[in-house]
């Protein structure tokens, strides 16, 4: 694929915020504004992927931002694995990492895939 330039990648986006209103899931994905859509998605998400990619999240980072999602406080999450609440901390910190059992009651809990947490 060709390389995208900045100029064709604010087309792409400004086409999109147009064709929005004009598809809905009922509409027929050979709607020329349908395939037209998927194009220019297309072009967006390569040009992000190129000069905006997003690295994966570490445990640590899994963690705190699993707590947070959750409502959890640290506090609750160490009882819930069954560690102290400052090795969850150390854990959020990256001082530590997890066994692979207190990884797995963390997914189960926090519910991370375990994929994501493995870094895959």
């Amino acid at each position: 694929m060709e390389k995208i330039s900045k100029e064709k990648y604010e087309f792409a986006l400004n086409r999109i915020e147009a064709l929005l209103p004009l598809v809905t899931d009922e509409t027929p994905a050979n709607d020329v504004n349908a395939v037209e859509l998927s194009l220019m998605s297309d072009i967006v998400i390569a040009y992000e992927q190129e000069h905006y990619p997003i690295a994966k999240p570490s445990v640590s980072q899994l963690i705190a931002l699993s707590l947070e999602e959750q409502g959890m406080t640290q506090r609750a999450l160490a009882a819930s694995v069954g560690v102290s609440p400052s090795r969850i901390s150390d854990y959020i910190s990256g001082r530590a990492e997890p066994t692979l059992r207190i990884a797995h009651s963390l997914c189960h809990v926090l519910k991370i895939s375990p994929a994501a947490m493995l870094g895959f």
